[in-house]
């Protein structure tokens, strides 16, 4: 008898697949060493995604705002900032995805930064691709090192 094929889920997939989160959780072990004490939300793959798709054009985010929003919404001390980050990538490439079919209406994950404005490259077509939409969009984006960041990313920000 042939073993079944693995199909792989699409990016899209992956987003809508909640695995049972959000959840809160009381913050332990190596991670409180860094964090501290408190609870962290671990939070779901649309979450994120919904939060991206609010970002307006002229306006960005970063993983850290993203983390405090969600540990706003549920009462944590932290949002957790692996599975936010995972979630951010997923949420872009899902984007990614459907932009690819030639939809229009699309999470805008080029509006979403690390930690201090610094562009994804593991965001569909890598830091370069987002470099240009962010660009198209009127932000000026300058190179750090060997990566690249939007100047002047405070005056930038979304409310949130």
């Amino acid at each position: 008898m042939a073993a079944k094929a693995r199909v792989r889920k699409s990016w899209r997939e992956k987003l809508a697949d909640d695995k049972g989160l959000p959840v809160v959780k009381k913050i332990e072990g190596t991670m409180s060493r860094r964090w501290g004490e408190g609870t962290v939300v671990i939070p779901a793959p649309r979450e994120v995604d919904e939060i991206m798709k609010k970002v307006p054009s002229g306006k960005l985010i970063t993983i850290k705002e993203i983390r405090e929003i969600l540990a706003k919404k549920h009462g944590a001390t932290i949002g957790c900032p692996i599975t936010t980050g995972i979630f951010a990538g997923i949420a872009a490439r899902a984007a990614g995805e459907a932009a690819a079919e030639g939809k229009k209406d699309i999470t805008p994950y080029w509006r979403t930064l690390k930690t201090g404005g610094v562009l994804n490259e593991k965001y569909p077509g890598g830091a370069e691709a987002q470099k240009r939409l962010l660009e198209k969009e009127g932000h000026k984006v300058v190179a750090k090192g060997k990566k690249f960041a939007v100047a002047d990313l405070e005056k930038r920000l979304a409310p949130a």
